[in-house]
C-alpha cells in the first residue's frame, strides 16, 4: 500500500483531484483580468474624452482672455484717455507758467 500526506488524502475523499484548489484559484484570477481589461478600456475613454472637453474649453478660456486684453488695450490707449479728458472734462495740458513745484 502507499501511504498518503493528510492534504492528499482529503482530497481523494472529496473527489477532487490534487492541485485543484490552486486551478481554481488561478482560474478566479485570470477571470478577474478578462473582466478588468473592458472596464479599464472604458475608463480610460471616458478620461480622455473629459481631457478633450477640458482642453476645448481651455482653448476658448484663452481666446476669450485675449480678446479682453485687446478690449482693455483700446480703452486705456493713451490718445482715447486724452481725447475724452480734453472733450468731456476740459482738461488741458498747463502752459510752463502754471505749473507748480513743491520742494518735499
Amino acid at each position: 500500500m502507499s501511504e498518503q500526506t493528510p492534504a492528499a488524502a482529503n482530497n481523494v475523499r472529496s473527489g477532487l483531484p490534487a492541485g485543484s484548489g490552486w486551478l481554481l484559484v488561478v482560474w478566479v484570477v485570470i477571470l478577474g483580468s478578462a473582466l478588468a481589461v473592458p472596464y479599464s478600456a472604458h475608463w480610460s475613454r471616458q478620461l480622455l474624452n473629459e481631457l478633450a472637453a477640458e482642453m476645448t474649453q481651455r482653448e476658448k478660456a484663452q481666446a476669450e482672455w485675449g480678446r479682453l486684453i485687446l478690449e482693455q488695450s483700446t480703452w486705456t490707449a493713451h490718445s482715447r484717455v486724452e481725447a475724452i479728458a480734453t472733450r468731456q472734462l476740459d482738461m488741458r495740458v498747463p502752459e510752463p507758467g502754471e505749473v507748480i513745484l513743491v520742494q518735499p
